[in-house]
C-alpha cells in the first residue's frame, strides 16, 4: 500500500521524499523557509512581553449625602368660597314715596349712615296730633286728681257720699290709663318719624339700589316689604369648606381639651402663589354628610382693605399636626420599585443598598420621608443611575439644601392632594 502511494501517476515513477524536495529548493528559499518560523516565533514571544492583560474598571462614583434634619409644618389643603359674615336686605319699616338716596351703589358704609328718605310729612302730622291726645290726656288726668282731693276733704266732714269718692278715684285711674295711651301713641308716631329716614343696620358694601327717588315703597312683615337694597359685612368674612371626618374629630378633641383658639388656617387666591391671608376656624358643622362623608366647616378672615367678595373661591391650607421634625432628601433620589418607594444609600464599604421608605409632601422643593430612612443614612443624590443593589461605587461627599425655601409647597402626583407642608421659621 505505501508502495503504491508513493508513485506518480503521470511518469509511474516513486515520488521524491520531503527532505528530497528540500534538496532541490534554491538557496534563497531554504533560507526563508528556515526564518520564517523562527522570526514569527520571536514576534509572539515579544507580542506577549509587551501588552499587559486589560484591568478592571473603577466603581463609578455617585454624589451622597445624609438627609436634612428640619421642622416643618404639615398641612391639609381644601377649596372653598367666601360669604359674608352678616348679610341684610335693607326694607322699609313705613309706605310711603321715596325723596333722597344718600349713598353710592357698591360704596362701603358704616352702621347708622342714612341711605334713604321717604317722605316724613305724614308722619309729622300724626306725631303732631298724638302730642295733642297726650296733652288732653294729661288736663283730664290733672281734672280728675283734683276731683278726687275736694271730694276726701269733704268726706270727712260728711259732706260727701263714699259712693261719690269711689267715682272720683275710679276717674283718675281710667285718666291714668288714658295718659299711658297717649303717650304710646306719640311714640309710635315718632318711631314712624324716625323710619322715615332709612339708615344701614350694619357697617359693610352696599349694593346698588333697588328703587330710585319718588317711587313708592310699603312696609310689611318679611319678604312682604319693598326691597331697598342690601348690605354684606365683609370684615371679617368668612371661608366655608367641605372637611373630613378627622377634622371634625380633632375639633372636637381641642374643644375638649380647652383649645378653643381654633384651629389656623392659610388661604390664597386663584391668583396669588403664596398663601399670605391667615384665619382661624371657628365653627364646624352638626351633622356629616351621608353622601359624601364631609362636613362643613368654617373660617373666620380678616379682610380690611374689603378685596373679598362673597361667592369667590379660594385655596385654604390647615394645619394638620403643628410643627414637626422631618427628613428631607431631594424628590429624585426617591424612586418608585414596583408597589414602594426606596432610596438608594452606600454603606461604608461603599456597597449599594436599597431601602423601603414612606414619602411626605415636597418642603422647600425636597421630599420629607415619614418612615424608613436614618439621619446618619448616606443616600445617593447624585448619579443615581449608577446605583445598582449590591453593586460597589466610589462614593462622593455632599450635601442636601432646600431650592425653593421660601415659595409656597407643592404636592407631587404621587401624593394626595390634601398633603402639604412647609418649613418651619
Amino acid at each position: 500500500m505505501n508502495m503504491m502511494t508513493n508513485i506518480e501517476p503521470e511518469t509511474g515513477s516513486l515520488k521524491p521524499s520531503a527532505l528530497e524536495r528540500f534538496n532541490r529548493l534554491p538557496r534563497w528559499q531554504k533560507g526563508a523557509a528556515v526564518l520564517l518560523p523562527v522570526a514569527l516565533a520571536a514576534g509572539v514571544t515579544q507580542f506577549s512581553r509587551e501588552t499587559p492583560a486589560a484591568a478592571a474598571p473603577p466603581p463609578p462614583t455617585v454624589t451622597v449625602a445624609t438627609p436634612l434634619a428640619r421642622a416643618v409644618n404639615e398641612w391639609d389643603d381644601y377649596i372653598g368660597r367666601f360669604e359674608a359674615s352678616r348679610s341684610v336686605e335693607v326694607r322699609p319699616r313705613v309706605s310711603g314715596a321715596v325723596t333722597a338716596i344718600h349713598f353710592t351703589d357698591g360704596a362701603v358704609v358704616r352702621q347708622g349712615q342714612l341711605l334713604f328718605t321717604i317722605d316724613p310729612r305724614p308722619f309729622a302730622a300724626s306725631l303732631s296730633e298724638a302730642r295733642a291726645g297726650l296733652a288732653s290726656a294729661q288736663s283730664e288726668l290733672a281734672l280728675a286728681h283734683a276731683n278726687l282731693d275736694r271730694a276726701e276733704r269733704l268726706l270727712a266732714v260728711e259732706g260727701v257720699s263714699q259712693s261719690d269718692v269711689d267715682q272720683l278715684r275710679a276717674r283718675v285711674q281710667a285718666g291714668q290709663a288714658a295718659l299711658a295711651g297717649a303717650q304710646a301713641r306719640v311714640r309710635a308716631r315718632a318711631l314712624d318719624m324716625e323710619f322715615t329716614q332709612v339708615r344701614a343696620p350694619i357697617g359693610g358694601r352696599i349694593s346698588d339700589r333697588r328703587i330710585d327717588a319718588g317711587n313708592l315703597v310699603s312696609a310689611g312683615e318679611g319678604a312682604g316689604g319693598t326691597l331697598l337694597t342690601t348690605i354684606n359685612a365683609l370684615d371679617p368674612i368668612y371661608f366655608t369648606f367641605d372637611s373630613s371626618e378627622a377634622l371634625y374629630l380633632k375639633a372636637q378633641r381641642d374643644r375638649a381639651r380647652g383649645e378653643s383658639a381654633g384651629q389656623q388656617v392659610e388661604i390664597k387666591l386663584q391668583d396669588e402663589a403664596d398663601y399670605s391671608r391667615p384665619g382661624r376656624v371657628d365653627f364646624t358643622d352638626n351633622t356629616l354628610s351621608a353622601q359624601s362623608g364631609t362636613i362643613r366647616g368654617r373660617a373666620v378672615v380678616a379682610n380690611p382693605d374689603y378685596l373679598l367678595a362673597p361667592g369667590m373661591f379660594g385655596n385654604m391650607r390647615l394645619s394638620a399636626g403643628g410643627t414637626t421634625q422631618a427628613l428631607l432628601v431631594p424628590d429624585a433620589a426617591v424612586r418608585t420599585d414596583q408597589a414602594r418607594k426606596v432610596v438608594f444609600v452606600v454603606g461604608q464599604d461603599g456597597t449599594v443598598a436599597a431601602k423601603p421608605v414612606v414619602p411626605g409632601p415636597l418642603v422647600g422643593g425636597l421630599r420629607s420621608i415619614r418612615s424608613g430612612l436614618a439621619p446618619n443614612d448616606r443616600v445617593v443624590i447624585q448619579g443615581i443611575q449608577f446605583a445598582m443593589p449590591g453593586a460597589k461605587v466610589t462614593p462622593r461627599a455632599g450635601k442636601v439644601t432646600p431650592t425653593t425655601p421660601s415659595g409656597p409647597p407643592v404636592a407631587s402626583v404621587d401624593e394626595p392632594a390634601a398633603a402639604q407642608a412647609t418649613l418651619a421659621n
